[in-house]
């Protein structure tokens, strides 16, 4: 079993492999931050802009949306503290809300493709199948 500083250290120090094999050793995503409230791997790799793991962490099961993405210690919080674009990016295509009036120093056109990323992972998430047409033209093919 891998230890709470094993993995705390794989972030700190930024290693995607190094924190995906202190998780697959038995590391627990929902670390408590010292004052009881679960979420200090998540929160640590927001903090420092390590986007990849933070997708890790939350494919994983750290929660990412707080009844209150404003709070101190939110996810969104940290990533818009560190000044982590990237990371502000990759929460929202993982379906974290943004407060209303929330600056998150992206574009629209970034913030777009964030969401529309966000509503294509939700359906990869629930298994749905892409629709797919299938047109069939008699005596050949045409294109």
């Amino acid at each position: 079993m891998s230890s709470p500083p094993d993995i705390l250290k794989a972030i700190r120090s930024g290693k995607l492999g190094e924190v995906i094999a202190a998780l697959d050793a038995g590391a627990c995503v929902e670390l408590d931050d010292g004052r009881g409230d679960p979420g200090l791997p998540l929160a640590m790799a927001c903090f420092m802009g390590h986007a990849e793991i933070v997708r890790e962490l939350v494919l994983r099961g750290a929660k990412a949306n707080f009844p209150d993405n404003r709070a101190i210690n939110a996810p969104l919080s940290m990533a818009l503290r560190g000044k982590r674009s990237e990371v502000v990016k990759v929460l929202i295509e993982l379906g974290v809300e943004i407060p209303p009036g929330t600056d998150t120093g992206l574009t629209e056109q970034e913030m777009m493709v964030a969401r529309w990323k966000a509503q294509h992972f939700s359906a990869a998430q629930a298994g749905a199948q892409p629709e797919i047409e299938e047109i069939r033209l008699d005596g050949g093919c045409y294109g």
